[in-house]
């Protein structure tokens, strides 16, 4: 080690957890951070040029059709990409059950031993796990947080997060609102990350409960049916309506932010998310080194700082970036490229409703069908080899495609585009199943994936990192070099040997960084060289090449050596209350109606509803529910709490506030209710100090979140997670009070709550709530799906969709065991039910709460025709 002074001697400092404060990488550029699934999306992702990467042990993430890691193989991980300077944020981004808590701590304390940077989380509960494991482990509040103002961010702040994952349903200028109030309610700015390319999910994510729904495989927790993929037709008022093939009705656009940079550079976010932990390392590999390479043009000043926004109208939009990288972004993945919600709402942009999977490349259309052959209207790049998918507007069957034999200019055309003939081999492609008209699509290009699979499968490293070196000396002393990395690591040497005058061929800048910059087979390159030589000196090139070598294995050396967090060693599991002895007379139980419409409420009102909650799309109805309520109830002390059977009346504001939207929240309290359903962080915050409780939406699954909310927050009590099974919602009532909790046992359940408008998208000539003419107050929609059940689709007061399932839901059975549990709020939820159905319904639930009929007899009760 002769020629260090002090490069690696001295202790390594654990690193300590960052205050929410935005962090651009060096340069001042944003972090790129991209997705790993597996080793060759970790090789794929750092011989590109990401600063970082996520990825998930195998069991609490939000991709677990991944491969995913094993908490073996991450000490191997974490050395190999801090080796290159690369972080490695791991995710336990699902919402966990209470009986799972002890193995969600296990991959934590695995996490925290490896040195990974960040942890990346849902559950409010985890998050406070994390807390009692360590003091300064980062936490990294996940988009499944639905964090979509600066409510949400100081929420994140107050539990520990010091970066916050924003929804993506938020345009750049809501951004720059949520990074500026944020600011001055933090006293700094946040440390905001947004996702900058890939796949949308048409649902907010971690509100979307279809796959839990439909075949129990929960969205939040990692394992999404991609149910917005399929084909739905559109019902408006009883009636399907004609959309051609235009039958992927809820299947947005792929996410492509690429020509945007210098506006999300502008608006100061710390971190750029790519999509993909489910993708193929070339996918990795293609976004990664386009979104490296724009980024470092920028860093240069070669492109300008505003570009007008491309045209993505259509099949096949203009470029974003070069045609290139147009081109290398529909190949590695896209179901149409497009802004997403970063510019705006534009629902008609958004979903095209032509498919649902990867298209690749547009190449044209069909104009010809010949025995051997297919004459295309040619309108993008294709050479032998390449593979190819006919489209005929009906993707959800078998396509006709292959590899493209061999291409011949036929002398004819139309228009500007040539008219080329492709062949195919006997048996890749029938023919006979080809129609004029079909569009046709590019979907592999071998050369460019032979390309770009050699990025990260050399032996070598591909993609160096920059160094600075300072070279300082004169006659008589040695020569002292400094070399310092992005991430800050420095290394001081100095020479063995003293320099001395050169009479001829001196030390010059050209001549030390041709020798400096032989950096060949290490992970770095030298960007910069600083020399500060005194007069014409010389050194022994063996000795100069030996600073060199030594410099770069010292500053990986310093590189691989992970943080150490502090650990503690005692278990931070909660751990189920003791028996609470013979069991205390029971107390009524409590029947909880949310309804719809005024109708419904005067219904639930003469069958004798005494706690209701008001969940309006017309907020202008709030008040006029409460008088009636108050009409219905004149004698009634509602503001009691110690007598919560006092007839009540609650408002349910709308589910996502964004910012500038807190006048949905004053109109909800100036109809002075007696409580608040709170859906989300500006709710807790909105309605401090108020009767409050906390809905399903807020995704309370185990006890630590539950105690997060119900103390921190004075919530009188919270709705269970719709997630939880039987067993689940047991266990969760073995660790925390039971009388924190409600429960719903009647509902259609909430499939999809969206940004996106059906109502705009296809019976609109608009594009957003400015122009549409807002269809939603004239008409009655559903989405039929491809077994006939027809889901209602409701717009609220911010021109959001929820897709409601079909058929309503009963819990009947259960409902005695979890009195028996010590449950007393039980909560029927009604959608568009009659007046007469909402009775019925509400008698049938009173008499099972009085134990005047069975669980099976209220469930056979239900299921027969609701009086008309």
């Amino acid at each position: 080690m002769a020629g260090y002074v002090g490069a690696v001697t001295e202790p390594i400092q654990p690193r300590q957890c960052q205050p929410p404060v935005a962090t651009p990488a060096a340069g001042g550029l944003p972090e790129l951070l991209s997705p790993a699934g597996n080793w060759d999306c970790a090789r794929a992702a750092v011989e590109n040029g990401a600063d970082a990467i996520y990825f998930a042990l195998g069991r609490f993430n939000a991709r677990l059709r991944a491969d995913n890691f094993t908490a073996a193989d991450l000490p191997k991980l974490m050395a190999y990409l801090h080796g290159r300077g690369v972080r490695g944020y791991g995710c336990l981004n699902t919402i966990v059950f209470q009986d799972e808590l002890a193995d969600a701590e296990a991959d934590l304390r695995a996490m925290i031993t490896a040195g990974v940077d960040a942890v990346l989380v849902q559950d409010v509960g985890i998050a406070r796990l994390v807390r009692r494991l360590s003091p300064d482990f980062p936490i990294h509040a996940s988009t499944q947080m639905t964090i979509t103002s600066a409510a949400g961010v100081e929420f994140a702040r107050d539990l520990g997060c010091s970066l916050v994952v924003l929804a993506r349903e938020l345009s750049l200028k809501a951004i720059e609102r949520i990074q500026r109030e944020s600011r001055a309610l933090l006293g700094q700015s946040p440390a905001l990350e947004v996702f900058v390319h890939g796949a949308l999910c048409v649902s907010y994510s971690g509100q979307c409960l279809t796959s839990e729904a439909w075949g129990g495989r929960s969205a939040n927790r990692g394992e999404c049916a991609q149910a917005c993929r399929l084909p739905y037709t559109l019902i408006c008022d009883g009636h399907p309506v004609p959309l051609g093939d235009r039958r992927y009705l809820l299947s947005p656009h792929d996410l492509a932010g690429l020509d945007l940079l210098p506006e999300l550079l502008r608006v100061g976010v710390a971190s750029l998310k790519i999509e993909g932990r489910l993708k193929s390392p070339e996918y990795v590999a293609s976004i990664t080194r386009l979104y490296r390479r724009a980024l470092d043009r920028l860093a240069a000043g070669m492109v300008p700082a505003t570009q007008p926004p491309p045209d993505v109208s259509g099949p096949c939009p203009q470029p974003l970036g070069s045609e290139r990288d147009r081109y290398e972004m529909e190949m590695a993945f896209s179901r149409g490229l497009g802004h997403g919600w970063l510019e705006g709402t534009n629902h008609k942009q958004l979903v095209a409703g032509r498919f649902g999977k990867k298209r690749g490349v547009f190449l044209g259309q069909v104009v010809q069908v010949r025995p051997g052959g297919v004459v295309v209207q040619l309108a993008g790049p294709l050479r032998p080899g390449d593979g190819v998918v006919f489209d005929r507007g009906q993707p959800e069957t078998a396509e006709q495609g292959g590899r493209v034999h061999a291409l011949r200019s036929v002398s004819s055309g139309h228009g500007t585009s040539p008219l080329v003939e492709l062949r195919f081999g006997a048996r890749d492609v029938d023919l006979h199943q080809v129609r004029v008209g079909d569009r046709l699509w590019k979907t592999s290009d071998p050369e460019l994936e032979r390309q770009v699979r050699r990025t990260f499968t050399s032996a070598t490293p591909q993609f160096r990192r920059p160094l600075t070196m300072i070279v300082e000396g004169c006659v008589g002393r040695p020569l002292a070099l400094l070399a310092r990395d992005q991430a800050g690591h420095e290394v001081r040497l100095a020479s063995t040997v003293p320099l001395v005058a050169a009479h001829r061929q001196p030390l010059t800048t050209a001549h030390l960084r041709e020798h400096l910059g032989r950096l060949g087979g290490t992970p770095f390159r030298l960007a910069h060289l600083q020399n500060n030589l005194a007069g014409d000196v010389l050194l022994p090139l063996s000795e100069l090449n030996r600073l060199r070598r030594q410099a770069a294995a010292a500053l990986q050396f310093q590189q691989s050596h992970p943080p150490r967090w502090t650990l503690h060693s005692a278990s931070a599991c909660p751990q189920p209350m003791a028996s609470p002895g013979p069991a205390a007379p029971a107390r009524p139980a409590v029947l909880v109606a949310l309804i719809r419409n005024l109708p419904q409420l005067d219904a639930a009102l003469r069958a004798g509803v005494r706690t209701l909650y008001c969940d309006f799309e017309d907020l202008r109805d709030c008040s006029n529910a409460v008088a009636l309520f108050r009409a219905a109830y004149p004698d009634g002390h509602a503001g009691t709490t110690s007598d919560d059977v006092t007839p009540t009346i609650w408002l349910a504001p709308p589910r996502i506030c964004k910012p500038g939207e807190t006048a949905y929240l004053n109109q909800v309290r100036a109809a002075q209710p007696d409580g608040y359903l709170v859906r989300n962080y500006d709710h807790l915050k909105w309605f401090a100090g108020e009767r409050r409780v906390g809905d399903y939406t807020l995704n309370v699954a185990n006890s630590l979140a539950a105690d997060y909310f119900k103390n921190r927050f004075g919530l009188e009590r919270l709705t269970a997670s719709y997630d939880l099974t039987l067993r689940q919602l047991e266990a969760m009532l073995r660790a925390a009070p039971a009388d924190w909790f409600e429960v719903t046992i009647h509902q259609h359940i909430p499939l999809f709550h969206m940004e996106h408008c059906v109502f705009c998208a296809f019976l609109s000539q608009g594009t957003n709530a400015a122009n549409c003419g807002r269809p939603c107050l004239r008409h009655n929609v559903r989405l039929r799906d491809r077994v006939g059940a027809e889901h209602p689709v409701l717009a609220d007061a911010g021109c959001r969709n929820t897709v409601f399932d079909a058929r309503a839901r009963t819990e009947a059975a259960n409902v005695k065991r979890w009195r028996a549990a010590g449950l007393r709020y039980f909560r029927v939820e009604f959608l568009d039910e009659t007046p007469e159905q909402v009775a019925h319904t509400v008698r049938i639930y009173q008499s099972l709460l009085r134990d005047e009929i069975t669980g099976a007899a209220a469930s056979r009760a239900l299921c027969r025709r609701h009086p008309a």
